[in-house]
């Protein structure tokens, strides 16, 4: 019998993360130096909400760029925050539910990792290749 994959098979562990004081700039030249498209927020490791690009963008438009303008006053502070032990089937559905594309991965609390749409179509790949292996090219 399987046993269904737990999150922290699919998650990226030790994301980059940001903290609530930064400026929009930072967090901006963090996203893009890192090829991010969401940054988990934290104060002390401990996450409090999610910074994703869209917010970003959103935030940046709005005013007349980022300015003193801090990432405490942009993230979204209800973030699906979950174990990386909770099953990944759960983590999925709830995400579809929610509409989301990224969770915060935590681990006692602190921040260990961040699942996104990406890593779960990732998971998804690598699940349909084991299941269905690609015959041989030189089978004829």
């Amino acid at each position: 019998m399987h046993r269904a994959p737990r999150l922290k098979a699919a998650m990226t562990p030790f994301p980059y993360s940001i903290e609530t004081d930064a400026t929009l700039a930072e967090a901006q030249a963090m996203m893009t130096d890192h090829a991010v498209r969401h940054l988990p927020v934290a104060i002390s490791h401990v996450p409090v909400g999610m910074l994703s690009q869209r917010d970003l963008a959103a935030a940046l438009a709005a005013g007349a760029g980022a300015g003193g303008r801090l990432v405490r006053d942009v993230c979204t502070t209800d973030a699906y925050v979950v174990d990386l032990e909770t099953r990944l089937d759960v983590v999925l559905s709830e995400m579809a539910e929610r509409h989301i594309g990224s969770a915060i991965v935590t681990r006692h609390g602190k921040l260990a990792g961040v699942f996104t749409a990406t890593d779960a179509c990732r998971a998804f790949a690598e699940h349909l290749r084991a299941t269905y292996p690609s015959p041989d090219d030189d089978a004829a």
